[in-house]
């Protein structure tokens, strides 16, 4: 049986930071993950910059190399109003075939190690961490996603409707017009939105999310809103389709027991606003692979404490902001008030993709763009 200081499961954003972050802090490192890469991963490859941040002080310092920057937000309301503008940073849509990649060659150039399983079974004994009965590590990370075994082994099950997303992705040609993401809201599903994010080599990565309700969604009716919402799209020239679930960071699990953390998707760490995941997935795996190296023993506790004072301000406020916006007209009322006034699209926008925070100024704004009986509800409380 092989013996390492921090075992890493899952080799996405979210392993190959705690893997990074584990290597600076001096720890022997192997990184597992049941597919070789680089591999396709569903999701809609949008790379904010708040994640370069993350990954330039892990010493990754340009992971989108090559790709184009996308400097604009395009958002369409439930009911049709729009707004569009430059975001606070650009952003970029890099296919995580390609991120992924670049990422765990970052994590093996930095000294960590890679081997092709995948993990089923996790014990703790005589102050290790078992893995299959194969590995023995001081310390795991668990960040194998959304299906996590080691959030099973943890004792806790997937996230119950309400705050888990189903979503379809695909490649179709980049049409005319600014460089920009675009997320069209649904009408007559909501809360569901298809979004189109330009590449910047003539391909778009293309989608629709909805949260689950009560019901499963099949592939088909993903595809038809998909289409209803994105009617320039030719259904023709899409390829690459794959669904994925999306849990969101409004019902986590805890951080992690004893020697044992979970970072990423395996924590439910995807912003029920936007669906975006990957800042949470670096910053999460950092934050993770450092305890787990410094702190084995105690790793779960000293996470804990680090993600609470990182992101914890910023966790509850998108919860409220998710309540909110489950009521189509506030949505429809955040799109107007953030197309009369860039502040308010900014620190939405912040909100959204990055580690941003509410405040009572756009509070103020977003009541005041409700419709009549609705706007004077919310401000008089009656």
């Amino acid at each position: 049986m092989e013996t390492v200081d921090v075992a890493v499961v899952g080799a996405g954003p979210a392993g190959a930071s705690a893997a990074l972050a584990a290597r600076r802090a001096g720890a022997s490192v192997l990184l597992l993950d049941r597919a070789d890469f680089p591999r396709d991963k569903a999701c809609g490859d949008g790379i904010a910059a708040h994640a370069l941040d993350v990954l330039a002080e892990l010493g990754v310092p340009d992971p989108v190399s090559g790709f184009v920057p996308v400097p604009a937000l395009r958002l369409v309301a439930p009911d049709g109003s729009e707004v569009a503008r430059r975001l606070p940073r650009p952003a970029y849509t890099v296919p995580r075939q390609v991120f992924d990649a670049r990422l765990v060659a970052a994590a093996l150039a930095a000294g960590a190690r890679f081997r092709r399983h995948q993990v089923r079974r996790v014990v703790v004994r005589d102050g290790l961490v078992l893995l299959d009965g194969a590995v023995a590590a001081r310390a795991v990370v668990g960040a194998d996603g959304a299906g996590s075994a080691v959030r099973r082994a943890l004792g806790h099950g997937a996230n119950p409707d309400g705050h888990l997303g189903l979503a379809i992705r695909g490649y179709a040609p980049a049409g005319v017009g600014p460089v920009e993401q675009r997320i069209v809201a649904s009408a007559v599903h909501w809360p569901g939105y298809a979004w189109s994010f330009p590449i910047g080599d003539g391909r778009a990565n293309i989608g629709y999310g909805e949260v689950l309700a009560g019901r499963p969604l099949r592939r088909a009716e993903l595809l038809d809103r998909l289409a209803a919402l994105l009617p320039e799209v030719d259904p023709a020239t899409v390829t690459g389709l794959r669904a994925h679930h999306l849990p969101f960071s409004t019902r986590r699990p805890v951080p992690g027991r004893g020697r044992i953390v979970l970072a990423g998707d395996a924590l439910s760490l995807v912003n029920p606003l936007t669906g975006e995941g990957i800042f949470y997935a670096v910053l999460s795996g950092a934050l993770a692979g450092a305890a787990a190296a410094n702190s084995p023993g105690i790793a779960a506790g000293r996470y804990a404490a680090a993600l609470r004072q990182r992101l914890g301000a910023h966790l509850r406020h998108s919860a409220v902001a998710y309540r909110l916006a489950r009521s189509r007209p506030i949505v429809d009322a955040v799109v107007r008030a953030a197309g009369r006034d860039e502040r308010t699209f900014r620190v939405l926008a912040e909100l959204g993709l990055g580690d941003g925070r509410l405040d009572v100024r756009t509070l103020t704004r977003v009541v005041g763009a409700l419709p009549g009986a609705a706007g004077r509800h919310f401000r008089t409380g009656v």
